[in-house]
């Protein structure tokens, strides 16, 4: 990036209400080139008109807060093994870089915590023998109405997610039932995330504390509410890491990389990291539900023949969505440096470079608000 000269960085905002109430086909074709310039240009969208009542939202919300609200110990009574995508995940104990083959300054130093829920292999009955742990039974919190509020956004972001991968075929020009044939019994998790410090702890974000390291999604397409809070760090073509907010009543629409894979890098899954922000020695706090929609576990990622040509010769190997995601996970809950993310480790610091950890990050417009 020259010096003085910054990219405005903007993230679209999508009206996607034309395919929840199955519009014409003129008005899904808006909406499809919108998603097609915003998936080329940025990798994140925010989508309105998505049909999630504020209601259920409100629920999430509420089941969260009992959640985190827990002392430690009792949180920690709901900790599964690394292999194991469920569960609590306590502060500290997990390393977004090293997802992408990065070392962390600290290994294993995000500073989050998060409860993890997924689909399970009795929500696929007519899949025999899905592999385990992939496919693992979820763990509950003894709260009043934690997993049917919980169960009831998830259901519903899982519906948004389906709807994106409709509007995905056709503005990659797929026949309509091409992502049903790799999702019929897809890897879906949601990660509640919460950042915040108890009352009367000095901390000061720096290269010790990092909220969530970079990192890109690992799979189709990720639907993610969150808090109207700064943290949420985007990272700009120029290099520049920009803060985005959610507008009101939007969710964040963002790609992961197995549609990047199938893409050739015609549509972008984009870096993204948290940086809470530090109010008066304090973290502000901040809630996010991220619900990831990965793909089945034995559909093979092999590039789109429209998406290779002369000009941009084939960037992939063809691989598993497991093993894919399963080389991710290594990274971030076992700590085990995903040697095979060649090209993501190399944005990731590249950005660095640029701006350093903490440096360059721009907030006006990069910030989206109604």
């Amino acid at each position: 990036m020259k010096e003085g000269v910054a990219i405005s960085f903007h993230v679209p905002l999508v009206d996607i209400s034309a395919y929840v109430r199955d519009g014409s086909s003129v008005e899904r074709a808006a909406v499809a080139q919108q998603v097609d310039a915003a998936c080329r240009e940025v990798g994140f969208i925010q989508v309105v008109g998505h049909g999630i009542a504020a209601s259920v939202i409100q629920g999430l919300t509420d089941a969260m807060d009992a959640f985190f609200a827990l002392d430690l110990r009792a949180k920690k009574a709901y900790r599964t093994p690394p292999a194991v995508n469920r569960g609590y995940t306590p502060p500290k104990s997990e390393s977004l870089s090293l997802s992408l083959g990065v070392e962390p300054a600290n290994r294993m130093n995000d500073f989050f915590e998060a409860f993890n829920v997924g689909a399970g292999a009795d929500d696929y009955p007519h899949v025999a023998d899905l592999p385990q742990p992939d496919y693992a039974d979820n763990v509950w919190p003894d709260i009043d109405g934690f997993e049917a509020h919980v169960s009831a956004y998830f259901a519903e972001a899982g519906r948004v997610a389906r709807t994106m991968t409709r509007i995905f075929a056709d503005a990659l020009g797929l026949e309509p039932g091409f992502f049903d044939r790799v999702t019929d019994h897809s890897l879906d998790v949601m990660r509640m995330n919460y950042y915040a410090l108890p009352p009367g702890t000095d901390v000061r974000l720096d290269g010790d504390l990092t909220g969530m390291g970079e990192h890109t999604d690992y799979g189709i397409v990720t639907v993610l509410w969150a808090d109207q809070v700064r943290g949420l760090q985007v990272l700009g073509s120029d290099g520049s890491w920009n803060d985005v907010q959610p507008a009101d009543g939007a969710l964040l629409i963002n790609l992961g990389d197995v549609t990047a894979r199938w893409t050739n890098e015609r549509w972008m899954s984009t870096l993204h990291r948290v940086k809470p922000p530090v109010i008066d020695g304090m973290i502000e706090r901040r809630r996010s539900a991220a619900f990831f929609h990965d793909g089945n576990v034995d559909a093979l990622i092999t590039t789109l023949p429209t998406c290779v040509d002369p000009r941009h010769p084939d960037l992939y190997e063809p691989t598993t969505i497991g093993e894919h995601i399963a080389a991710k996970l290594a990274g971030s809950r076992a700590g085990r440096r995903n040697d095979a993310a060649v090209r993501e480790s190399a944005r990731v610091l590249a950005s660095r470079s640029v701006g350093g950890a903490g440096e360059g990050i721009r907030t006006s417009s990069g910030t989206v608000r109604s």
